[in-house]
């Protein structure tokens, strides 16, 4: 299958590298053109083990090429992801300015039946967004499909997380568009996940919450360890013997970083003010 990725950072490179493994046709678009020389010699920007070398082989390979060219990858391709950055605003609201650029240089550039994929992490209603986005420019409605194909990427895994993933998430309001990007992804073997797009934006963020709060809430287990002579790591190992429980992020310590949870978190809390209602259970586990 022919297949564009829009973005390389850490969602969209093993994205492409691993979909050009698995032997489609794939460009990788970035409009950085010194990270796209970067890449096109071989030197992978980000560091993610087995990562450059999977580059290198799938770029001598033929299948994977990388170009700023948006337009000239748009239309050779059959599916189109969307992977870009979604950072926290001020006020914790995903910033999808750059889905909405991408998605309109999209629109420009379709000249044959595509899917688009957003592959970003985005608030419910960004596939909708998309979608209105392309109808506005006057591509047709017959020409196009918006899917929703949230990842679940660990840095410093993201390469294997993209090779073995858990499950593969695919919202969609059309079983065509669906059954296309199943069939993309079916040489993983991995079981899929199939609702509609709100569904699919919304166990995004309602995963990563989940498990900020398994963080947060064993950090408040250590608290009371201290108060009471208890050891959190045996409570931890402890809990984590339950299946239904699980010892994944029961790990205590400093509290919940880097890009994807604080994210995922603050973007559940605005959106469910935006709707109305206040999630006080999240927002106490962000607070802890």
């Amino acid at each position: 299958m022919n297949v564009a990725v829009i973005g390389t950072g850490y969602v969209g490179l093993p994205t492409g590298v691993v979909l050009a493994d698995l032997g489609h046709n794939v460009i990788c678009v970035d409009r950085d053109q010194a990270k796209v020389a970067m890449l096109q010699s071989g030197k992978s920007p980000i560091y993610e083990p087995g990562l450059e070398e999977l580059l290198k082989s799938v770029l001598e390979s033929g299948r994977l090429t990388i170009t700023t060219d948006t337009d000239s990858a748009v239309r050779q391709s059959e599916v189109v992801f969307i992977a870009v950055g979604t950072p926290p605003g001020a006020d914790g609201t995903p910033d999808i300015s750059m889905v909405v650029a991408v998605a309109q240089e999209v629109a420009r550039s379709i000249a044959k039946y595509t899917i688009v994929v957003n592959k970003s992490t985005v608030p419910i209603g960004t596939g909708d967004q998309v979608e209105g986005i392309l109808l506005s420019a006057g591509v047709s409605s017959d020409l196009f499909d918006v899917i929703s194909n949230p990842e679940f990427l660990r840095e410093g895994l993201a390469l294997a997380d993209t090779q073995h993933p858990d499950r593969i998430l695919i919202g969609h309001e059309n079983e065509v568009a669906a059954k296309k990007v199943i069939d993309l992804y079916e040489p993983l073997s991995a079981p899929f996940c199939v609702t509609n797009r709100h569904s699919a934006e919304l166990i995004k963020y309602a995963s990563n919450s989940f498990l900020a709060m398994k963080i947060s809430f064993i950090n408040a287990i250590s608290r009371l360890c201290e108060a009471c002579d208890a050891n959190v790591a045996d409570v931890a190992a402890g809990m984590g013997m339950d299946k239904r429980i699980a010892p994944e992020f029961l790990k205590a310590g400093l509290g919940w970083g880097g890009a994807r949870l604080p994210k995922g978190v603050e973007g559940v809390i605005c959106g469910f003010r935006k709707m109305r209602y206040g999630f006080k259970l999240l927002e106490e586990v962000e607070t802890i």
